[in-house]
């Protein structure tokens, strides 16, 4: 089974199900990102997570076997995404990529934030003028080697 057709499989039972990805998360005891990465095809799950994700969504095996497997990780295609939240995201970088790159480099040198060892949360802020969305990113600086 293609890996896009279990990820359209999950979202079509989690909706059924009337589950959230918050309630999954729970259940296998991993954040709400990383649960939602992992069964969107961009993490893997051990095999116990996977079998409990399997009997929560009813998933065959061969199913619950291809949610412990490394994904081809990267879901948007080269195309600028057309979706309104994910394109602010987009557009987040493309305005403000350079600065966080200067401002980054600026306080730790020459390096990356890695995407490995991270992690990422998501949370509602209420504001009196519209509640405010707060994401996180927190990533290890990684310097680049001189050789």
């Amino acid at each position: 089974m293609p890996r896009q057709t279990l990820t359209q499989k999950i979202i079509a039972r989690r909706l059924a199900l009337g589950l959230t990805w918050a309630e999954i998360a729970e259940k296998i005891g991993h954040s709400t990102v990383y649960t939602t990465a992992a069964l969107l095809g961009q993490m893997t799950l051990d095999a116990g997570e996977a079998d409990i994700v399997a009997k929560l969504l009813d998933l065959d095996p061969e199913e619950a076997r291809l949610l412990t497997t490394v994904p081809y990780k990267g879901s948007l295609g080269e195309a600028v995404p057309t979706d309104p939240l994910v394109y602010r995201f987009y557009e987040i970088v493309q305005v403000y990529g350079t600065t966080l790159k200067e401002v980054i480099q600026e306080e730790f040198g020459d390096g990356i934030m890695s995407a490995i060892d991270f992690t990422m949360n998501v949370e509602r802020k209420a504001d009196p003028k519209g509640d405010r969305v707060v994401v996180t990113l927190d990533g290890k600086f990684l310097p680049y080697k001189k050789y």
